[in-house]
């Protein structure tokens, strides 16, 4: 299974979902860290990401590459993350196949109702049992 982590900025919610996909999941996972600059990126690799890119067309090429794409809620909005989600890059992530496993993270003015507002790593526990709800699946 390809797994695309997408973060910007200081890639620290990337690092931090990579850093416990590789303490939970199977090293047979392959985790692809996709970046809307380049020190995000670094963070991602950093943290155990098999491969990294980053950059508008690294996003738009590698979405239609992969099983899953995590990250959070921003990365489905643009112009989130301080400007650095351009259109083209939610066009692409939101038109992939993979499925798309993300956190809700309640900033840029949008609240999903009905989602308890969690701490940071209490979000990214629960993506990653979503992570080992798919992988059962594909499985079995």
């Amino acid at each position: 299974m390809r797994i695309a982590v997408i973060d910007g900025q200081g890639g620290g919610i990337g690092k931090r979902i990579v850093e416990s996909i590789r303490a939970n999941l199977s090293n047979e996972i392959e985790v692809i860290a996709l970046a809307t600059n380049a020190l995000a990126a670094a963070q991602m690799l950093k943290a155990g990401a098999n491969e990294g890119a980053s950059g508008e067309n690294a996003i738009i090429y590698n979405v239609a590459r992969v099983d899953v794409i995590v990250g959070s809620i921003a990365i489905l909005i643009p112009n989130s993350m301080l400007g650095e989600m351009t259109t083209r890059m939610v066009e692409a992530i939101s038109s992939s196949e993979a499925i798309k496993v993300l956190i809700p993270i309640n900033r840029l003015n949008i609240h999903v109702a009905g989602v308890l507002d969690e701490p940071l790593p209490h979000q990214i526990d629960a993506l990653v049992e979503k992570l080992k709800e798919l992988i059962k699946c594909q499985k079995g």
